[in-house]
């Protein structure tokens, strides 16, 4: 897009369209998992069947991620958000109606399907209208709704659940999805080149069953372990079909997606500390609630209020370090928010049966300020290295990973937390320290074998953190590559 164009638009309604939507899918994705059990009773399902609602949304934006490339160039911007948006209107619909399991799962994947398109958009519209010097306060303005609204989520879902039917939730989720389509509808510009692509279908063969393959494996893991036929049957499924991926996308013609975003030094270098950062930011906002519900016995409103100040702060603060990150680039922000979240981290691994809510309060919300210093200034310091021609597939590709690795993050760490306290059990069981058949000291055991797996899953979550403050120190500002170095691009077509 040509620079008196991008200075002719008005970039605050179409910011705002965005912003909102993002918001409202982000807050959707998170809002169940508290919900779960209610849903299990009241529907009468197994919580295995229960727990394709979040696999079945995660599933659905793993598989639409890598295609929304090819979708950004194929169709015009207001359309593509448009029809995103309604998408997932209609799925909140079917869910705030359903009348049983069948017809949920249903609504759920149909709001996936809108939110796959809608964030990997958000991403490139960003890019595209926002000169170079003023990305970091841009993709700060973006980190707003992709920290806030999943951070909340649970606090909200917490006080309906315990108050109301857990359709309430749809129903409070159905107005904000419906304002950010009239408001996007009469706000949302075409800022996107458009090109008559064709859809590589034997690419999008392999990249639904290579990253649906990971998703799923990585995810069931954690809840079926790692010898399970269904996880070593998805996962060898998904290496192969992945392997397939790429050696597919390196030798046709037009890529679904371009795996040669990886010849960028720099890009690469953000990916891999954004990748190891999520598998270590999902270590808190998994294990604390296991031990603050099933250990210490807060309700989940108690256990979301406390991630509600660190999700806050975090949310104030991804703006002002979009400013610093304008002013001094990515890596020292990198390195003084990893000092933080390593220190914060290791707190964690000295979790007891007596640790105070306060203490653990002011431990979390000084683990999000950290946080808040990396996520959206590491991966623009990537974005900034590649030619806008690249933008897309870079943004796709950095999603996806990042969604392999919150999958991944989850099973690897509640893995150990699990195999830690089972293996803990047995030593004191078989030092006969406690009878088996003495069910209060059994329980008593129990209880403290859990808090000892916590707490070495925060250990191994501390030395993961330790390696993304190495990588960081390599991180450095890269000469930008203008559109005048890429293909030439036409004006956008005019919105309707």
């Amino acid at each position: 897009m040509s620079q008196a164009i991008t200075q002719t638009l008005r970039k605050g309604p179409i910011v705002a369209s965005l912003l909102i939507g993002a918001f409202v899918a982000l807050l959707a994705q998170t809002l169940l998992n508290v919900a779960l059990p209610k849903i299990m009773e009241d529907l009468n399902v197994s919580a295995n069947t229960v727990q394709w609602l979040s696999n079945g949304y995660l599933l659905v934006n793993g598989v639409l991620i890598p295609i929304s490339a090819y979708l950004i160039s194929r169709f015009t911007t207001r359309n593509l958000f448009i029809t995103s948006v309604s998408l997932f209107v209609l799925g909140t619909i079917l869910c705030a109606i359903a009348p049983g399991f069948e017809t949920l799962l249903a609504g759920r994947l149909v709001q996936a399907a809108g939110a796959g398109i809608l964030m990997p958009l958000m991403s490139i519209v960003f890019l595209t209208i926002f000169p170079v010097e003023e990305r970091g306060k841009a993709m700060g303005m973006m980190g707003l709704a992709m920290i806030f609204a999943p951070a909340i989520g649970p606090t909200l879902s917490g006080w309906v659940v315990e108050h109301y039917s857990w359709r309430v939730l749809f129903y409070i989720v159905l107005p904000l999805s419906l304002f950010a389509l009239i408001y996007g509808a009469i706000s949302m510009k075409n800022v996107t080149r458009n090109s008559d692509s064709k859809l590589d279908m034997l690419g999008v063969v392999f990249s639904t069953l290579g990253f649906g393959g990971l998703l799923y494996g990585f995810s069931d893991a954690g809840k079926d372990g790692w010898d399970s036929a269904i996880v070593l049957t998805c996962l060898i499924v998904g290496v192969i079909s992945l392997a397939l991926f790429i050696w597919r996308e390196l030798t046709v013609d037009k890529p679904l997606l371009e795996i040669r975003v990886f010849k960028y030094s720099m890009f690469s270098l953000t990916t891999v500390i954004n990748v190891i950062i999520t598998m270590a930011m999902f270590s808190g906002m998994i294990l604390l609630p296991i031990y603050l519900q099933t250990i210490r016995g807060f309700t989940p409103l108690e256990s979301g209020l406390l991630l509600l100040p660190g999700a806050i702060l975090m949310g104030i603060m991804s703006p002002i370090t979009g400013i610093i990150f304008d002013k001094v680039g990515a890596r020292w922000l990198a390195v003084v928010g990893l000092i933080i979240t390593t220190i914060t981290t290791y707190e964690f691994s000295k979790l007891t049966v007596d640790t105070t809510y306060n203490h653990m309060l002011f431990m979390y919300t000084a683990r999000m300020f950290g946080m808040s210093m990396l996520m959206m200034p590491i991966q623009t310091a990537g974005m900034n290295q590649l030619p806008a021609r690249l933008n897309a597939h870079g943004s796709a590709m950095s999603q996806t990973l990042r969604n392999v690795a919150g999958a991944l993050g989850t099973a690897l760490l509640v893995t150990i937390m699990s195999n830690r306290a089972a293996d803990r059990v047995k030593e004191l069981v078989i030092a006969g320290q406690v009878d088996q058949t003495d069910k209060v000291k059994m329980g008593a055991i129990v209880q403290q074998a859990t808090v000892d797996g916590i707490n070495h899953s925060f250990v191994v979550a501390t030395w993961i953190t330790i390696a993304a403050l190495v990588l960081a120190f390599f991180i450095r500002k890269v000469k930008p590559h203008e559109e005048t170095n890429a293909v030439p691009t036409p004006a956008p077509t005019p919105a309707k």
